[in-house]
């Protein structure tokens, strides 16, 4: 089975009731892990590469590594760009053979994030790529994205419908209140579900996507912070709301903190209970069986995508 794109995963994923986990990927490891726990509960996946990750890892390692994936698993597996800033970002990894890119010009006005959105699927669709776009903003840190609170605005769902005709993007990012990285809220966590019914009903039938989606569980930041780590505060989205976002119209939850928590507490753990260790089998293995528990935890209990390969 090839790369396939997310047009088909959206549609059954929209009518489900469920959404699709999008796990952004940095090395063999975590895609492993991953993808084991999407074998077990035969679920389909989208593996995402941001532009650090590009830059960390090469995409022709990246790309390689996820047709590896799909060629051992036998799962449907879309290879996504994540918030990919430039034209010519998106161009590169359309022509290194993803089957799926986002455009996120959110941070330029209303028109010209049309104009931007637009020129990338004129391009992605000629080459029988979908594209995702993001309308409003993000607050948080997460690789190239880098948002203040101050700066972050929620989605306008008057806009929504304006901006899907005029760029004919295949899905849309929007801001409900979620926020890149590990430390999200300060009191209590709030999404706004009233925006994200109302883009529903501006959109019938569309994929929307939620960002900043990690859940940040707490049994790793304890671990963390045990073995040196200073991560006092962080707090991720409650899981019910995340449940309640994929019964409604996001199709796509992106999860990336979860899983970075998920290898760096085990690592940490590894090394102060086993101080002498130097082969990085040793760390790395239990790393991937952390990924592999959070990836199965969340597709069953979060996303609801189990089944659904």
């Amino acid at each position: 089975m090839p790369l396939v794109t997310t047009t088909e995963m959206f549609k059954k994923a929209y009518d489900g009731g469920y959404a699709i986990g999008a796990f952004n990927v940095n090395n063999m490891e975590i895609i492993q892990g991953i993808v084991e726990a999407a074998t077990i509960e035969n679920a389909p996946l989208i593996l995402q590469v941001s532009a650090g990750a590009r830059k960390y890892a090469n995409t022709v390692y990246l790309k390689k590594m996820v047709e590896a994936a799909v060629e051992t698993s036998g799962l449907p597996i879309c290879l996504h760009l994540d918030h990919g800033d430039s034209f010519e970002l998106c161009k590169d990894c359309v022509d290194s053979g993803f089957t799926s890119v986002m455009i996120d010009a959110s941070s330029h006005s209303f028109t010209e994030n049309i104009s931007i959105t637009r020129k990338v699927v004129e391009y992605a669709h000629d080459h029988g790529v979908v594209v995702e776009a993001e309308l409003g903003k993000l607050a948080g840190i997460e690789d190239a994205v880098k948002v203040d609170a101050k700066d972050a605005s929620y989605t306008d769902p008057d806009q929504v419908q304006e901006f899907v005709e005029k760029t004919g993007v295949d899905s849309l990012a929007i801001a409900i209140g979620t926020s890149h990285g590990a430390f999200k809220f300060k009191g209590q966590p709030r999404l706004r579900f009233d925006i994200l019914e109302e883009v529903g009903k501006r959109l019938p039938g569309f994929p929307i996507v939620l960002h900043g989606a990690s859940s940040v569980p707490q049994e790793y930041v304890k671990i963390i912070n045990q073995y040196g780590g200073n991560m006092p505060g962080a707090q991720g989205v409650p899981e019910d709301m995340l449940r309640k976002a994929a019964s409604m119209a996001v199709c796509k939850i992106n999860i990336d903190s979860d899983l970075r928590l998920a290898v760096t507490a085990t690592i940490r753990e590894h090394f102060a209970l086993n101080p002498s260790h130097f082969d990085p089998r040793q760390y790395l293995g239990p790393a991937r069986d952390a990924v592999r528990a959070v990836v199965r935890h969340k597709i069953v209990d979060v996303l609801g995508c189990n089944g659904k390969a």
